[in-house]
């Protein structure tokens, strides 16, 4: 999103999708964000047993502190310590910080480490030149057995038109992300949802790429 009426120098798209970029967006006195919970977590888990979750790409904590509410025990995990210490605070007045621990980690390099969650999820997390893939096959590495995965992000559309080239090519359709699934996950939800949004006054249309996948073994 540049924003600013110029097209952005490749240096300056690539730095979008690192810490330093977000922990500047993160470093202001206004909230980034609407703090509300993502619709398509609020849609699938849901329908869940509340149990153990990871949320990676956290940002200021709004899918976290929903889950937490809901009865969930969380992990919120972002690579910038500003959207971290965000979190933190918002956790912290929705009272459910007892609920709730953070993880600062890089969702490219992301490593589950033995630890596994029955629901991992991810919102609007974008990684650059079709890194989505292996971001997803991360993320299922730490899902428990019988767990659900959840990806969601920005699928290519016109309403993303004022992007720059590699925001758009970041985006992706929930099918590209199959090849991350490993063996023993079967698909249960592949496709581009609708969500509604308002943007400058008006109400606008929105598909979310929307992967969900139960780990079976």
């Amino acid at each position: 999103m540049s924003g600013h009426g110029h097209q952005l120098t490749a240096e300056e798209a690539a730095a979008m999708f690192e810490p330093a970029s977000w922990d500047e967006r993160y470093s202001g006195p206004e909230k980034v964000w609407s703090g509300n919970a993502n619709p398509q977590l609020v849609a699938e888990a849901g329908r869940l047993t509340p149990g153990t979750a990871l949320d990676v790409g956290c940002g200021e904590g709004g899918d976290v502190i929903w889950l937490a509410r809901h009865g969930w025990t969380v992990t919120g995990a972002d690579f910038s310590a500003n959207g971290l210490a965000r979190a933190a605070r918002h956790a912290e007045r929705a009272g459910v910080a007892d609920r709730v621990d953070w993880w600062q980690v890089d969702a490219r390099t992301f490593a589950a480490g033995g630890r596994s969650y029955d629901l991992v999820t991810s919102h609007y997390l974008h990684a650059p030149d079709g890194g989505m893939v292996d971001v997803t096959r991360r993320l299922a590495e730490a899902v428990a057995p019988g767990g659900r995965l959840l990806v969601v992000g920005h699928s290519p559309s016109e309403v993303f038109a004022q992007m720059s080239a590699s925001q758009r090519r970041a985006m992706f359709l929930a099918e590209e992300l199959l090849p991350g699934l490993p063996d023993g996950f079967e698909p249960l939800v592949v496709e581009q949802r609708p969500r509604t949004l308002t943007r400058d006054g008006v109400r606008v249309d929105v598909p979310d790429s929307t992967l969900l996948a139960r780990r079976t073994a």
